[in-house]
């Protein structure tokens, strides 16, 4: 069965930097469209970045120009820079292993990214 595993969060202060993994053992990342999405309690999940087979990127207009995704062969990464308050949440990557990512059917476990003013 897939398994998706992110790392890299934590606590930062506003202004600082993240760098989220995801690990996805036994597939080529590449071959699919891949996102990094988040939640805060009470909302509904946001999605943050998604990148594509061939390469393309889309960002959420809240994150545009400070975050940016990319990939190796069996991980994602999402880098993000210039982190806000509002930018605190639990970050999961997902997918649904097909070239796009409408409703991801496979979620990691999550990590708590942490930003203080």
């Amino acid at each position: 069965q897939m398994q998706l595993t992110e790392s890299g969060g934590g606590s930062a202060q506003a202004g600082g930097s993240l760098k989220l993994s995801c690990a996805v053992p036994g597939y080529t990342v590449s071959d699919y469209c891949m996102g990094w999405f988040r939640q805060t309690p009470g909302k509904e999940r946001e999605e943050v970045a998604l990148i594509y087979r061939y390469g393309d990127t889309h960002y959420a207009d809240s994150v545009k120009g400070r975050f940016t995704i990319s990939r190796d062969t069996t991980k994602i990464y999402l880098l993000m820079n210039n982190l806000k308050p509002e930018d605190t949440a639990m970050y999961y990557c997902a997918t649904r292993l097909a070239l796009t990512c409408d409703r991801p059917s496979f979620w990691g476990q999550g990590t708590q990214v942490t930003v203080s003013s």
